[in-house]
């Protein structure tokens, strides 16, 4: 018996143009595309029979969304078949970009209490896997006037002497 070739799928190229994402996203803005769909322009290309929006469909099932997509070892995203150097790196930075965006939207002049420094903060520690401390150095009007990591650790503690945390307010 004859076996059947696999059929090919033409991937998005086939698609009606409303209906693909890249169009889409330049006909009707990036906030009315799906994640997934934001993933293939992200993605550019899928692999044989796969569309880019299904790879992108298949990598937030997989790290459970693009917070997971964050946190995952760029070894973890590289072992998705289809994804390679290229697309991993791409990803990456995206979600860089989007963090670095909301840290300038996050820059305050002056810090009036302690959900103003959790907001400009909060971007640094997305999808770090193991412990940070961060010093925020104030003026005596709460202005910004530096940060400085202190210490790494690994994902249950991290270990901070005083005297490091006092060397770096004092050079400040």
């Amino acid at each position: 018996m004859p076996i059947k070739p696999k059929k090919k799928s033409k991937g998005i190229i086939s698609w009606p143009k409303t209906e693909r994402p890249r169009e889409k996203l330049l006909h009707s803005g990036p906030e009315t595309l799906s994640d997934g769909e934001l993933m293939a322009v992200l993605l550019r290309i899928g692999k044989a029979g796969q569309s880019a929006e299904e790879l992108g469909r298949i990598l937030l099932a997989k790290f459970k969304g693009i917070r997971g997509i964050d946190r995952a070892h760029i070894e973890e995203l590289l072992a998705v078949p289809g994804m390679g150097i290229a697309k991993t790196a791409q990803l990456k930075a995206a979600i860089e970009i989007g963090k670095r965006v909301r840290m300038q939207l996050a820059h305050p002049k002056d810090f009036n209490n302690a959900a103003d420094v959790a907001v400009y903060i909060r971007p640094r520690f997305e999808g770090k896997r193991q412990e940070s401390f961060l010093a925020i150095l104030l003026d005596g009007q709460n202005h910004l006037l530096t940060e400085r990591a202190i210490a790494e650790g690994i994902p249950t503690q991290a270990t901070v002497y005083v005297r490091r945390v006092m060397e770096e307010a004092l050079r400040v």
